[in-house]
């Protein structure tokens, strides 16, 4: 399973974090990410029944497809018109009946507060934000959450910087699942599976297999 890089874009870029220069980002390249899930979602996930779905930062779309295909009703939200252009063309090309269970949003997660607030599952996978913008948005992406229904939060743990490996030069982007539990999470309500990082093997560019880590927090709101 290859690697999804980084969300963060090129620090040579003028106003990095607009929706302009992600559309320009997304143009530049024929495929930004990997084109495959997300194996953490994969693996987090297999035992759930499908539901409703919210995809926070969905990107070309390869996550919200896998869990269309199992059942899931989409809700794929991100900020590029280009990431979900291109992601609803995938969608007709692995599927057509796929787009059915896919509903794409174009907005901001730093701003936008989802008007639903009963998701079967809520994930994100790697946005990588700085604390002010992590801590607006992870706690909007929780209150989505139905009782009973899965948080599901991934980000790159900070020691893969010394892998030689793309990641985020920017420190303060980098995050523990344990900090964020305990930040946005309170105890009588949610049931926290896991906290903390895991080993995942990927391929490099060059050919050469490395080890690296994923933060990730599951937890359940409690009914």
């Amino acid at each position: 399973m290859e690697d999804r890089h980084s969300n963060e874009p090129p620090e040579s870029m003028a106003n990095p974090w607009t929706e302009e220069s992600y559309d320009e980002r997304y143009r530049a390249h024929g495929s930004l990410w990997s084109g495959k899930p997300n194996p953490v979602l994969l693996s987090e996930t297999a035992d759930l029944a499908p539901g409703s779905v919210l995809d926070a930062g969905s990107g070309e779309g390869a996550d919200a497809i896998w869990l269309a295909s199992r059942g899931w009703q989409v809700t794929a939200v991100d900020f590029s018109s280009v990431a979900l252009e291109r992601a609803a063309v995938r969608a007709r090309e692995n599927a057509p009946t796929l787009g059915q269970r896919i509903t794409r949003l174009h907005r901001d997660l730093t701003s936008w507060q989802p008007s639903k607030v009963d998701y079967d599952l809520v994930c994100a996978q790697f946005l990588q934000l700085a604390a002010a913008q992590r801590a607006v948005v992870f706690g909007s992406l929780a209150a989505a959450v139905a009782p009973g229904g899965m948080l599901l939060i991934v980000g790159h743990d900070a020691s893969d910087r010394a892998l030689g490996v793309h990641r985020p030069s920017r420190p303060e982007v980098y995050f523990t699942a344990d900090a964020i539990a305990a930040q946005l999470l309170e105890p009588g309500a949610w049931e926290v599976s896991v906290s903390g990082p895991r080993e995942r093997t990927v391929t490099s560019a060059d050919g050469q297999t490395i080890v690296v880590h994923d933060e990730i927090l599951r937890a359940h709101r409690r009914h």
